[in-house]
């Protein structure tokens, strides 16, 4: 299981808490150095059943930097995945990927209904 995080990110500590709470191993990446690739990001998207809108921090400084609420409106898929692999901060976070299953944010029912 891949848990994308941000270690300066409060949700990110209590989603990371959680998991070794409840004794789940996990590969911890951080989103800042290391975001997922384009391509990884579209298979994470695909699999996700979510729509691509989701995965953006919305609370981002970034995501207002850019502008992004609006951007986002026009943009095609193709420039959606360009923006999120281009800054991982402009991913939701925590975002965990295990198997074809994926979790973005931390809701502690979400992650007792799916990985416990």
């Amino acid at each position: 299981m891949k848990f994308y995080g941000y270690k300066k990110c409060s949700t990110v500590k209590k989603a990371k808490k959680w998991l070794i709470d409840n004794n789940i191993n996990f590969e911890e990446i951080d989103l800042v150095d290391t975001p997922p690739t384009k391509e990884e990001m579209k298979k994470i998207y695909q699999e996700s059943g979510y729509e691509l809108k989701k995965f953006f921090n919305t609370s981002g400084v970034k995501y207002r930097e850019l502008g992004l609420k609006d951007v986002l409106k026009t943009a095609t898929e193709d420039e959606m995945l360009d923006l999120l692999a281009s800054d991982g901060k402009l991913i939701k976070r925590p975002l965990i990927v295990n198997g074809s299953q994926v979790l973005i944010g931390f809701k502690e029912n979400e992650y007792k209904e799916n990985l416990l």
